[in-house]
């Protein structure tokens, strides 16, 4: 890489986010020396470390090596997500040492390989990571930055050459305007983050500002997108599903490209809208040219993304489900999908909102994407980045719920601790728990829980 190539020490401040993680594996796998902070230790942090890359968990600027100090060779990424009061970034900073955000490290590794980008405001993951896997499988010399977990192969980056770059191009502080990509998709454009962009407007203007970026190169978009470029959708598109059916929870379809039928897709994930998630990845790989055979025998194989209707516990007397969902959209298309899959099950969720700010500026799309479950129970907020809101609580999302004319007959809000005694006593085999904060440290505990039951 260009831009890099002075420099030998990389420290990554945030390391243990999903995006940052995989752009410390990919420099070190350049032979960059590369360390980091985070605040708490996971399982992602874990692997860094057994991987050769150091982490500290205090913020304590005196505790990083000398090295990664030296303002000629050495280079600090940040995620936005970090306080700039932070003082291992302010003492940074202070020091000369050059600070970019992850988008600009993305930015510039983007112009070095054919850039693949998928955007879209959900959906992104886990169809950027059925494009790393079709390109993977098809013998395609990929580097892959994913926003999530592969199943398959346990990371959250893929690496079989530098001919093509595969990276989620996140509208989150307008971080995909850095990107130069040759070949995108587009997810879906509904409104979120409105506290960084304010209004509906502006948040749809930055989507058709990341458009502009392709200029006359190729631009696929889903069919519920309005944005110009080559349709893709389950519905109508040029790109699209025929002959849809559903054998053991899995999609077996046909693609229509133009008028042409290329018959025998399998799809392993349920939910129309990993469906047209596929729909794009597929395109995107035809468009960069991989041949159509090897596209459909690497779809079969596609295990799926780690939070993304992962079943962690599915055994005769109970199913949990885990799922990264935080829009009302998303929860919407969850709902879609554990219907489509369990028709004559009572269904319990259980939801942590995301936010303050989104709970806000969506309580009536929460109220409604959430009472259409049969139970359901809310954890409180979690508020990463942001501080409290007067009066937007789970308790407040709750009462909104309670005014439905068609609701769940079951509708609290939960302390954490309460939660094993609360599903028991529901007796609902059925569970779902959904959430983007730190409900996953919760699942785990239940699943163990589950599991040790079942045995």
């Amino acid at each position: 890489m260009t831009s890099l190539q002075h420099i030998t020490h990389v420290y990554f401040i945030g390391i243990g986010g999903i995006g940052m993680s995989a752009l410390a594996r990919y420099l070190h796998e350049q032979g960059k020396v590369v360390a980091g902070y985070d605040r708490v230790t996971t399982a992602l942090t874990q692997q860094l470390e057994d991987e050769g890359i150091h982490i500290h968990y205090d913020d304590n600027f005196s505790a990083i090596p000398a090295a990664f100090k030296n303002v000629s060779t050495a280079q600090v990424i940040y995620t936005p997500a970090v306080p700039a009061t932070m003082d291992e970034l302010v003492r940074f900073r202070e020091s000369g040492v050059s600070t970019i955000k992850r988008a600009q490290l993305l930015g510039q590794i983007s112009q070095t390989m054919t850039c693949l980008a998928v955007a879209g405001t959900h959906g992104k993951t886990t169809t950027s990571a059925i494009l790393a896997h079709l390109l993977y499988k098809s013998d395609v010399k990929v580097t892959a930055f994913c926003g999530g977990i592969l199943e398959e192969f346990k990371t959250n980056y893929l690496c079989s050459g530098t001919d093509v770059m595969v990276v989620e191009a996140d509208e989150f502080d307008r971080s995909f305007m850095q990107l130069s990509p040759d070949i995108a998709g587009i997810t879906a454009i509904d409104a979120d983050h409105l506290d960084i962009y304010g209004d509906v407007e502006t948040f749809e203007q930055t989507f058709h500002d990341f458009a502009g970026l392709l200029d006359y190169k190729k631009l696929l978009v889903n069919e519920q997108v309005s944005i110009d470029g080559i349709v893709v959708g389950v519905q109508n598109g040029y790109y699209k599903a025929v002959e849809v059916t559903v054998v053991n929870g899995s999609y077996h379809f046909d693609l229509q490209i133009g008028e042409s039928i290329y018959k025998g897709f399998v799809l392993q994930l349920p939910g129309k809208h990993n469906l047209s998630n596929a729909l794009l990845a597929l395109a995107m790989a035809m468009e960069y040219g991989v041949e159509v055979e090897k596209l459909r025998l690497a779809l079969g194989s596609f295990q799926g993304v780690e939070r993304r209707f992962t079943y962690r516990v599915n055994t005769v007397d109970r199913v949990l489900i885990d799922d990264y969902a935080h829009h009302p959209t998303e929860i919407s298309a969850v709902h879609q999908a554990v219907r489509e899959m369990y028709p004559d099950e009572e269904v319990l969720v259980i939801f942590q909102p995301h936010l303050f700010s989104r709970t806000k500026d969506f309580m009536e799309e929460f109220a409604f994407s959430l009472g259409q479950f049969d139970k359901l129970a809310l954890l409180d907020i979690y508020p990463a980045r942001e501080l409290p809101i007067e009066g937007i609580t789970s308790q407040a999302l709750c009462s909104k719920i309670k005014e439905l004319d068609k609701k769940p007959a079951v509708i609290t809000v939960l302390d954490k601790e309460d939660l094993e005694e609360f599903i028991v006593e529901m007796n609902t085999r059925l569970v779902v728990m959904i959430g983007a904060g730190d409900i996953g440290i919760e699942i785990q505990k239940l699943t163990n829980k589950f599991l040790k039951h079942e045995r």
